[in-house]
C-alpha cells in the first residue's frame, strides 16, 4: 500500500473528540495507508478542567494496546516544552527545554504511548531562557539510548534551528532533522506579528523553503494547513484577518476554478499543492469527523499537473 504523505493531528483526541470518534478515525487513517500520527505532551491542557495536558498521548496508548501490530505501521511524533507548569500558566510558565524537562517529559510520554520509542521527537516551540547547548545534549542523549528516532524543531527561527545543528555536530549528537511550522496556500501579510502568523519564527518562508530544498535531509512538515476550516466559505470560520489582503482574493479564485475543474473541494487542492511541492511538505491535519478525513485522503491522491502547479504558484 502507498504510504500517504498526510500526518494525522491528534491533538484534540481524547477531550474534545470522544474515545469513540477517535478510535474510528485512527483506524480509517491507518487503514488508508496513513503513516504519521503527531501530537504534545501538552495536549489538550486548554480543553480539561485540570488545566494539564497528556489526554491525548493517553488516548493513543489505549489505541496502540487494543490494536496488537498497528504500532509497527505508523510513525509515532509528539512533542516536549509547552506543558503548563500549573493551571493557567502557559504561555508565560511552562516546562521548556531544560535536561531535567526534557528527561522528565519523554518517560511520561513513553509511559502514556505505552511505546518504547518516539520516531519523531519535537521541540515544540524554542527555549530562550536555556542554553542551547543544554538542550542539544538533553536530545541527544536520548537519541543515543534509542528512545528518539529522530529530532524535529517546532515554532523555530530558522537561525535557531541551524545553530542546534551546528552545536548537534560540536558535541557529536544527533542533529534535528525536521521542521514543523504553520504554512497554507493563503499566505499572511507581511509584518504581520501576531503569535499565528509571526514570518520571524512560526510560519514556513522563502528562504524556509530554500533553506529544505538545499538541506534535503530536513523534512518540512506544516501545521493548520487548511486554516481551520476557513477554505470551505464556513461561516463559523472565517478568513483571519491576517489574511485579509488583494493576494487573498486571487488565490481564492484560482483554488476555486481549480476545485471546480478537478470535482472536488478548495482544501483537497491546498494539500494536493503543498505535498506535490518542491520540496514537498507533509500537512498535519486535524480531523475531527469522517467527512473531513475523506476531504484529506482524497487529497492525498489528488495529483496536480505541473502546470496546474505553476498556475497556483503563480498566483499572489
Amino acid at each position: 500500500m502507498r504510504m500517504l504523505n498526510l500526518a494525522l493531528g491528534a491533538m484534540e483526541y481524547g477531550t474534545r473528540i470522544d474515545e469513540e470518534t477517535s478510535f474510528r478515525l485512527l483506524d480509517a487513517y491507518v487503514d488508508a495507508g496513513g503513516e504519521w500520527i503527531d501530537t504534545a505532551n501538552c495536549y489538550a491542557f486548554w480543553q480539561d478542567p485540570s488545566g494539564h495536558g497528556g489526554q491525548s498521548e493517553e488516548l493513543l496508548g489505549r489505541w496502540f494496546a487494543q490494536r496488537p501490530g498497528v504500532r509497527d505501521r505508523v510513525k509515532l511524533a509528539t512533542k516536549v516544552g509547552c506543558e503548563p507548569l500549573w493551571p493557567g500558566s502557559y504561555p508565560e510558565h511552562a516546562e521548556g527545554l531544560g535536561a531535567k524537562a526534557i528527561d522528565a517529559a519523554l518517560e511520561t510520554s513513553l509511559r502514556r504511548l505505552g511505546v518504547d520509542h518516539i520516531d519523531l521527537y519535537w521541540a515544540h516551540r524554542d527555549d530562550r531562557s536555556t542554553p542551547q547547548e543544554e538542550t542539544v545534549a538533553a536530545f541527544g542523549k536520548h537519541a543515543a539510548a534509542g528512545t528518539i528516532g529522530r529530532l524535529g524543531l517546532s515554532n523555530y527561527a530558522l537561525w535557531r534551528a541551524e545553530r542546534m545543528r551546528g552545536l548537534a555536530g560540536e558535541l557529536g549528537v544527533m542533529a534535528p532533522s525536521a521542521l514543523q511550522l504553520r504554512y497554507s496556500y493563503l499566505q499572511p501579510r507581511p509584518f504581520v506579528r501576531d503569535h499565528a502568523h509571526d514570518h520571524r519564527f512560526g510560519w514556513i518562508t522563502d528562504e524556509v523553503l530554500d533553506y529544505a530544498q538545499n538541506n534535503p535531509e530536513q523534512q518540512l512538515f506544516a501545521y493548520s494547513p487548511l486554516m481551520s476550516g476557513a477554505y470551505e466559505n464556513r461561516a463559523d470560520r472565517p478568513i483571519d484577518p491576517a489574511f485579509d489582503h488583494p493576494g487573498t482574493t486571487r488565490r481564492l479564485e484560482a483554488l476555486t476554478d481549480l476545485a471546480t475543474t478537478l470535482n472536488t473541494t478548495r482544501s483537497a487542492v491546498v494539500l494536493a499543492w503543498l505535498t506535490a511541492g518542491t520540496p514537498a511538505i507533509t500537512p498535519i491535519v486535524g480531523i475531527s469527523t469522517p467527512t473531513y478525513l475523506t476531504t484529506a485522503l482524497s487529497a492525498a491522491h489528488l495529483t496536480l499537473t505541473p502546470e496546474q502547479h505553476r498556475q497556483l504558484d503563480e498566483v499572489w
